[in-house]
């Protein structure tokens, strides 16, 4: 008897994103010697950890429809706030759990806006990333380093793998950051009713799931990811800036698209993002490793390739909703011939 293995169209997405991981990373090893090594992997994570955790914040935004593109500004806001209250004599541990609070506020304001308001979450989040950025100049519109003691401690916590091997405090609480999305994402309410939106607002309405206050939530953890993509972000460059984080919302959505999490909402895994930044990043190293590119083709590549998996995922959705089609046809079809069958047995 044979067996057909069936992967979920779902899945393909990400699992596509993985291949292209594995591909860039072969790729890379054949290409430049010491590529594949231990320290160039845990690079990636340091370099990125901070990136890893928007990208998770961000996705739950995608997969009910909508968006957040005031991330990277409220990376930037916060390591202005981190820097200010540093500079005024602030404890360390205190200026890390107000920032956390400003991220939350943050968040849930735009939520309510979006929720309640009924404003489309492009314009909303834009007047986020612009408030953001202003509230940066108001405090200084130069770099404030980072002096402060206790904050330089908690920045520089290192855990040894083996000897001249480390990851950094980001990492950890990057990993800590996406295992506890995931969790939530698969094994709550909250997490189906987030797909839920996504694949079908009006059905999710219907079967009574609590879609309003879901949505507000989304956007209260794409807040909070981005206040602790801030923090995370001023221990790696102990400073605040208002020009900090340009840009780093396009990265953070690029990681969840390279991914496989469908822009439309309703598909996707929080794996997704990692992969997507880790893909980036592989990206990145190998133009550093070449030596004679501009950093700018490393945006040029991320660009194609996030094209190249938007065209993908089209693909696969089509060709998802034919089979959904093809089987409703044959069901019809099957239930047509038992109508039929029913009918000739009644003359007999």
């Amino acid at each position: 008897m044979k067996t057909k293995f069936k992967v979920k169209a779902g899945s393909l997405p990400l699992l596509a994103a993985l291949g292209i991981f594995i591909l860039l990373f072969l790729a890379g090893s054949i290409m430049y010697p010491n590529f594949l090594s231990l320290r160039v992997i845990l690079n990636l994570f340091i370099s990125n950890a901070h990136l890893i955790v928007l990208g998770c914040g961000i996705c739950f935004t995608i997969l009910t429809g909508g968006i957040d593109l005031s991330v990277g500004a409220v990376v930037a806001m916060i390591s202005m706030i981190s820097a200010a209250l540093l500079r005024g004599g602030v404890n360390a541990i205190l200026v890390i759990l107000i920032c956390l609070a400003v991220g939350l506020l943050f968040g849930t304001l735009q939520g309510i806006l979006i929720q309640y308001f009924k404003l489309h979450p492009w314009i909303v989040t834009l007047a986020g990333m612009f408030f953001a950025r202003g509230l940066c100049y108001l405090i200084d519109v130069k770099s404030i380093p980072i002096t402060d003691e206790l904050f330089h401690s908690i920045s520089q916590f290192r855990v040894t793998i083996m000897p001249g091997y480390f990851i950094s405090i980001n990492v950890l609480i990057a990993v800590a950051f996406l295992l506890a999305c995931v969790y939530i994402s698969k094994f709550t309410k909250f997490g189906r009713t987030v797909y839920a939106m996504g694949g079908n607002y009006q059905s999710a309405v219907l079967m009574g799931l609590p879609v309003e206050r879901t949505k507000v939530l989304v956007y209260t953890l794409s807040g909070f990811a981005s206040s602790l993509g801030g923090v995370m972000f001023t221990f790696y460059t102990l400073s605040g800036y208002g020009l900090h984080a340009q840009g780093l919302e396009m990265d953070a959505i690029a990681a969840c698209v390279i991914g496989g999490v469908l822009l439309t909402g309703g598909v996707g895994s929080l794996v997704g993002p990692l992969l997507g930044v880790m893909t980036s990043g592989v990206i990145r190293t190998m133009v550093d490793f070449q030596g004679t590119l501009s950093s700018w083709w490393t945006k040029i590549f991320v660009g194609s390739l996030m094209l190249i998996c938007i065209v993908m995922q089209v693909f696969i959705v089509k060709r998802g909703k034919a089979k959904k089609a093809e089987e409703i046809l044959e069901d019809t079809q099957v239930g047509e011939n038992h109508s039929e069958a029913a009918k000739i047995a009644l003359e007999d």
